[in-house]
């Protein structure tokens, strides 16, 4: 039985042409829900939309401006409707040297992709939402914001930020009706662990219980329920989606 749960919303998902990202396009999409896949690789996202069918879009978008938010908005409203859920997906990974070596220019840009954007799309999307009497967001945050990881104090920062601006945000929007939590993943199998070495990831397999890397899949499950009625009264909350390595 296909579910249907999301009929009639419209969902922005960032960074939704590959990976995590491309599975929650799915996902929302294959619930009923119409979806603008927010930039990332124009060739991949294109072709995500023309698989999925004329209520999914591929709109570019930059997430670290204000007036890219601006106007997906507006174009969002204009092609789809109001959106009533946002899913703040986009990010960048780059392990480096530690805090010594790290260049301010790669700590500036973890900030404005991995944390300025969800500001600017929590703050973009939160106010066509009141006025639509409510709605849900999703921040995509990672296990790096639960415990910190060697040479990478740009990225990590970051992902604690979005802990915290999650919880604010909730705090700050529950009165008109818009839910906001935050999902971590772990090590998940995409394209953005390449970066990785093997025996880095042979060490995070034998520290994980499950023992083995997460699917996209997974993730996009976790915000499927964070999006649909099933989530009704849960907001400001913190799903871990690492396979126990947390714990």
């Amino acid at each position: 039985m296909v579910s249907r749960e999301l009929d009639g919303q419209v969902a922005i998902v960032t960074g939704g042409a590959r990976g995590i990202g491309a599975a929650i396009v799915r996902s929302l999409a294959g619930a009923g829900a119409a979806v603008v896949i927010a930039g990332g690789r124009e060739s991949d996202g294109r072709a995500l939309a023309a698989e999925l069918g004329d209520r999914v879009v591929y709109e570019p978008h930059d997430v670290g401006c204000e007036r890219s938010w601006d106007r997906l908005l507006q174009t969002t409203v204009a092609r789809l409707g109001p959106p009533t859920i946002l899913v703040n997906n986009a990010g960048i990974y780059r392990p480096g040297p530690d805090v010594t070596g790290t260049a301010p220019e790669d700590f500036d840009e973890h900030y404005r992709v991995n944390q300025r954007g969800p500001f600017l799309g929590m703050r973009a999307a939160s106010a066509v939402m009141k006025t639509a009497g409510g709605g849900a967001i999703v921040n995509i945050s990672s296990i790096a914001s639960h415990r910190p990881y060697p040479g990478q104090i740009a990225y990590s920062t970051t992902k604690w930020a979005v802990r915290g601006m999650t919880k604010c945000a909730a705090v700050e929007l529950g009165a008109h009706g818009v839910r906001v939590n935050s999902v971590h993943p772990g090590f998940i199998d995409t394209g953005m662990l390449d970066v990785i070495t093997e025996e880095w990831n042979a060490q995070v397999l034998a520290a994980t219980p499950l023992g083995r890397r997460g699917l996209a899949e997974e993730v996009a499950a976790t915000v499927l329920f964070l999006v649909s009625p099933a989530s009704a009264f849960v907001t400001g909350a913190e799903f871990v989606v690492d396979g126990g390595l947390a714990s």
